[in-house]
């Protein structure tokens, strides 16, 4: 137990370090900001539409802008996080007296992982926050399919965030694990257009389009399904106290724990046959 209690020393006082210098990045900090007002904003918005009109059109607006605003900005901190934890150490040689110490190369790379993660959470919770809170005083009811839809926003950012990670292993600067990290977003998103091409190129019959198919299929079975996490239909349309519908909790809590640690895993494989 005293092992134990030691080897997770080091990285949960990495993972301190690593929350209180990236929460104070300036991007960071605009990012936030700037989506802070967006959902701040979504009220105003909403107050040009017709009052007269029979509908909840302006509330739907409101849903619809506050659940895009948590999506991108929140994507994007995460990215961005992700992406330069461990190349702006390597940049300012700030990782040389860190391993220097008694510290093992997964050690550091679980408190990197974990700071960044951190930071991700405490963005989006403050997000969240602004977005329940314009919901309950709009409605009158507590919005628990909200709380729902973070909790599942979370585990998308993620395994973003993981894969983003382990790219930034092997970069020297984070440009290139930004730029990888949106692939992985904006690829999570269309995974499930990928069985309109299996199936499409199977109706054909000819061998090219058959290889086609068998690689989308591939893809299917590989990549993370980011569109598993998205609740934005049920929010605008659905009642704020709604449960989940159509998607198991626990197994998309799982989904997105697995993939997040198989991100992690080929961090550490990277990182473990960096020359530092």
């Amino acid at each position: 137990m005293k092992t134990l209690a030691s080897f997770f020393r080091g990285p949960f006082y990495i993972a301190l370090y690593t929350y209180r210098e990236g929460i104070r990045k300036k991007v960071l900090i605009g990012f936030l900001i700037l989506s802070l007002l967006v959902i701040f904003g979504s009220s105003f918005i909403s107050s040009f539409l017709d009052p007269s009109a029979e509908t909840d059109m302006d509330l739907k607006l409101i849903k619809d802008i506050c659940v895009t605003a948590i999506s991108i900005f929140g994507v994007l901190i995460a990215i961005y996080v992700s992406a330069s934890v461990v190349p702006n150490e390597l940049e300012n040689k700030v990782i040389y007296t860190v391993l220097s110490k008694p510290v093992r190369r997964l050690q550091y790379l679980m408190g990197k992982f974990l700071g960044a993660q951190l930071i991700i959470i405490v963005n989006l919770l403050l997000m969240g926050l602004l977005f329940f809170m314009a919901l309950y005083l709009r409605q009158g009811v507590m919005p628990t399919l909200l709380l729902w839809s973070i909790l599942l926003t979370y585990f998308e950012f993620l395994i973003v965030s993981a894969f983003t990670f382990a790219i930034s292993c092997f970069a020297t600067s984070p440009l290139v694990p930004t730029i990888g990290g949106l692939f992985i977003y904006i690829t999570g998103n269309l995974t499930e257009y990928l069985k309109d091409v299996e199936h499409r190129a199977g109706q054909t019959g000819q061998a090219f389009d058959e290889i086609i198919g068998k690689v989308a299929a591939a893809l299917h079975a590989v990549l993370p399904n980011l569109q598993n996490f998205d609740l934005k239909m049920q929010i605008i349309t659905g009642q704020p106290n709604d449960p989940p519908a159509d998607v198991l909790i626990p197994n998309l809590i799982l989904y997105g724990l697995v993939y997040g640690l198989a991100g992690f895993a080929c961090a550490y494989w990277i990182f473990r046959r960096k020359e530092v």
